[in-house]
């Protein structure tokens, strides 16, 4: 394991998970590029998106860096009439986690999380580490159960 270590790759540790770390220039936001830059197919790199549903509940969707999330699709895959991203800025106070290094592990506080289910077609997936410039590849299994994610249909078609 690396020296260097965030929240989320504590967590993982403690939960005995294995993973891979990758850097890359925490400059580079886009999904695609992140994918390239760390030698990886981007259908198994994934981003982390927060949204907010019409109740005011919080949810977390994990989805392929190339692809969008649909939010009707998303809302009734977790029993809301409708959910919406965030605002960025809403997104540190809420998650811990700024823009571009948001981790589906060690949120403030565990919201709801669904992994696209194309994750299921690889035995690992990469996500950010919680810090720009780092992801974790991280069995997809493990990473469900860290979460406590369900997975669904969950993006643009």
């Amino acid at each position: 394991m690396a020296a260097f270590k965030t929240n989320a790759m504590r967590i993982l540790e403690r939960n005995k998970v294995a993973y891979n770390h990758y850097e890359y220039d925490p400059e580079v936001t886009d999904g695609v590029m992140v994918a390239e830059l760390v030698g990886q197919e981007r259908e198994r790199v994934f981003k982390t998106l927060v949204t907010v549903s019409s109740k005011g509940n919080n949810y977390v969707f994990v989805i392929p860096v190339g692809e969008t999330l649909d939010l009707k699709k998303a809302a009734a895959a977790v029993g809301e009439k409708s959910v919406a991203m965030i605002k960025q800025k809403e997104l540190l106070g809420l998650t811990g986690y700024i823009h571009g290094g948001c981790s589906p592990v060690g949120m403030k506080k565990l919201f709801p999380t669904m992994l696209h289910e194309s994750s299921k077609n690889f035995e690992a997936i990469c996500v950010s580490a919680g810090q720009r410039g780092h992801q974790v590849e991280v069995p997809v299994d493990a990473l469900a159960k860290v979460v406590n994610a369900k997975f669904g249909d969950i993006i643009v078609d």
